[in-house]
């Protein structure tokens, strides 16, 4: 593959990278005392409460309800890991992974509101993209460490 700059490789690092501080600022950007204090789930609640497919609606009684405070530290802590995963390359298959099904979970929920799922598809297109492309292979711990071949 020729490119301008860099390696084709070194592009999809580039990919990788870009998606990986997007995480983060999923992160970073969440009122911490709002979303543990149960905002977040709150907020999630109201969305799956009148969800149109009766299996979000159940599915979110069944796992998240009972238990608001730990799955709002899941959310927060699983953008913070796929944040530093995949900006520094480490586990990134793994992380490429986890971030399409959490963008997925999210796709679904809010399947409603078409103004919310940009940000979504596009993330979760580039974890597939970045996952068939091997992005590991460049700039990567995962690299460096011979991980993942």
């Amino acid at each position: 593959m020729r490119s301008a700059l860099l390696s084709g490789a070194e592009w999809f690092a580039v990919l990788r990278i870009g998606l990986g501080l997007w995480w983060l600022e999923s992160w970073r950007h969440k009122d911490k005392k709002q979303w543990f204090g149960g905002g977040g789930i709150r907020w999630a609640a109201g969305v799956a409460e009148k969800h149109r497919w009766p299996v979000v609606r159940r599915g979110f009684d069944t796992v998240v309800a009972p238990r608001p405070r730990l799955m709002a530290y899941v959310v927060a802590y699983a953008e913070l890991a796929l944040g530093l995963g995949l900006v520094s390359g480490f586990l990134t298959p793994i992380a490429l992974v986890a971030g399409f099904l959490l963008n997925l979970i999210y796709l679904v929920l809010m399947i409603h509101d078409w103004a919310e799922q940009g940000q979504n598809l596009m993330m979760a297109l580039i974890s597939v993209v970045g996952l068939f492309a091997m992005s590991w292979q460049s700039w990567s711990v995962d690299s460096a460490l011979g991980l993942f071949g």
